[in-house]
């Protein structure tokens, strides 16, 4: 019967419930033995391969154009009409594997996954996470309408972004407080988009029998390896360690600015007052270099690289219309990648280029190597090992000598540039982070946006005390407004900070050893989902942990290699 399925995706996307539901139901009727369950696996594989790529380029061609309104509603249908009923016909699999008791070799993460899974599962909850999905779309179409006027022209925010690294202190305020005015202009908006999603994340906890929805949340993310109380540690170690390292960030770019205040619209700009990097003029260029760069950390990282782009695999430029951020998806039957990003000509970019680049070949060598749908779903705080870990590899290579877009001496301004911003990174983690965690122990509180704007505001002056925003108390207690993982992705955002301490500890073996780091790394990548969390970061080489030891340890090595680059 399953030969009858569609070779790929695309063919797939127009198919209706009725013609996915008996493959559903084919595999229900089936005896489950040992000697079958492979073959059982290996068929539900593919009809879930297909139904999550349908899923995810419904989602992309929605991302790309949000004005797009049949793509929109193509997308939402898919979700209605699709992704649930799949989702209940799923449980029903998962409780068909559990009740016979097998686990198949090689598939005992993913049984304890299922089983994990099937006791959260509940049929009513399937509408309020279509919900949840409608209301974070629309969040995007509210972000990517945001477009503001300058010297003429119509901009989107992504594209004011070069001129918040001018070196004209004015023109960087100017530009800054015109966002800023643009954003609070969808204040209303989001704070009622917000209330709704609160609602909705209620439900889905009440529905689930859960104290609240870090609870719920907690096991939908198949968080196994650390608690809540983890990630207070995490924030107390951030705070001891990491806060005066980003003070002395701040003191270095105040003192070179020659300003006595530091400012929001001062805090991207080159503290020497150079022009900012422009790494490349248009996105073929952004490839062609990022190719180079990826040839040179390993041959094999440079092939899969040229073949996405050779399969039309990337979509990199902003434009008017096209949703804020970047990601990259799996596009589960075909087994490759897909990046999505806004580039607009700064380092950014490359770094964002790098990040996602790390996600993409994270999906072709555990699709290489993984025969089922299941043993994909790598925990996402060893996603972003692969994508973190990926930038600081490619690091060395950012010089025009070694095939990319610098001077020596800009190479080595883009890579402090890189390393201070990974330091200033964790303090802002743990904004977000402790935000997330008060505002689901206290979900009725944060109903009130009010309440949250407060908490932001305390949160920020404890973990970012470095910048003054005397008078932008509004712009400043409404940063939650610009957090899209909030939005979207509850409670993931702990992942990167988790992750860029592993991903140093791979920089830090890379030091010593780069063929072997990099074999580590691979081989780490290669694993997908099928080793719990420690054991992913112990074969890539790294460990797992939130002491201020190891973050220690992180910090100085990063601090002591900007002051060697520093002297370039």
């Amino acid at each position: 019967m399953f030969s009858s399925l569609p070779k790929t995706a695309v063919d797939f996307m127009n198919w209706d419930w009725s013609k996915i539901k008996p493959y559903f139901d084919d595999l229900s009727s089936r005896a489950l033995t040992s000697s079958s369950v492979m073959e059982w696996l290996s068929d539900w594989s593919r009809i879930r391969e297909l139904v999550e790529e349908a899923r995810w380029r419904h989602y992309v061609a929605l991302t790309l154009d949000t004005t797009d309104v049949e793509a929109g509603e193509r997308y939402h249908d898919c979700l209605e009409q699709i992704i649930t009923p799949t989702e209940k016909a799923d449980q029903d699999l998962k409780l068909k594997l559990l009740s016979s008791g097998l686990e198949p070799e090689g598939f005992e993460v993913q049984v304890r996954n299922i089983r994990a899974q099937a006791d959260l599962y509940r049929e009513v909850n399937l509408p309020l996470l279509v919900e949840g999905h409608r209301l974070a779309a629309e969040y995007d179409k509210i972000s990517g309408a945001q477009t503001i006027e300058w010297e003429g022209a119509e901009l989107t925010l992504q594209q004011l972004r070069p001129i918040l690294k001018d070196p004209e202190r004015e023109k960087r305020e100017r530009a800054w407080r015109l966002a800023a005015t643009r954003q609070l202009d969808d204040r209303e908006a989001i704070n009622s988009l917000w209330v709704q999603l609160l609602e909705v994340r209620r439900q889905l906890a009440e529905n689930a029998q859960l104290l609240d929805y870090r609870a719920y949340r907690w096991r939908e993310l198949l968080r196994f390896d650390y608690t809540p109380e983890d990630c207070i540690q995490f924030h107390k170690a951030i705070e001891d360690v990491v806060v005066p390292a980003a003070t002395r960030i701040c003191v270095r770019r105040k003192e070179r600015l020659n300003l006595k205040l530091l400012c929001p619209w001062d805090v991207f700009v080159d503290p020497l007052s150079r022009d900012p990097l422009k790494p490349f003029a248009k996105t073929e260029e952004l490839e062609s270099k990022a190719s180079a760069i990826f040839h040179r950390v390993d041959p094999q990282l440079g092939s899969y690289f040229d073949n996405m782009r050779q399969e039309g695999l990337l979509d990199l430029d902003n434009r008017k219309g096209k949703a804020p951020g970047g990601y990259c998806v799996m596009f589960h039957a075909a087994r490759i990648p897909f990046i999505f990003m806004n580039a607009v000509g700064l380092h950014d970019d490359v770094q964002t280029m790098l990040h996602e680049a790390g996600h993409a070949f994270h999906v072709f060598f555990k699709a290489g190597q993984l025969p089922y749908y299941h043993q994909m779903n790598t925990p996402t705080e060893f996603n972003e090992v692969g994508s973190m870990a990926m930038e600081l590899l490619a690091a060395p290579y950012l010089a025009e000598s070694e095939g990319g877009f610098y001077t020596p001496k800009a190479a080595a301004r883009a890579r402090i540039e890189h390393l201070e911003g990974n330091i200033l990174f964790w303090p802002y983690m743990a904004v977000v982070d402790a935000f997330q965690h008060w505002v689901y122990e206290n979900i009725e509180a944060a109903a009130e946006p009010g309440n949250c704007d407060k908490r932001w505001s305390e949160l920020w002056k404890r973990f970012k005390p470095d910048v003054d925003w005397s008078g932008l108390e509004q712009e400043m207690m409404t940063g939650w407004h610009r957090k899209l993982h909030l939005y979207h992705e509850p409670f993931y955002y702990v992942e990167y900070g988790l992750a860029q301490l592993g991903a140093v500890q791979v920089w830090k073996n890379a030091l010593q050893d780069q063929a072997q780091a990099v074999k580590q790394y691979k081989q780490a990548l290669a694993k997908g989902g099928t080793l719990p969390l420690p054991e992913l970061y112990q074969t890539a080489g790294a460990r797992f942990s939130f002491d201020a030891d190891t973050l220690s340890e992180a910090v100085s090595l990063m601090e002591l290699t900007i002051n060697e680059l520093e002297a370039i």
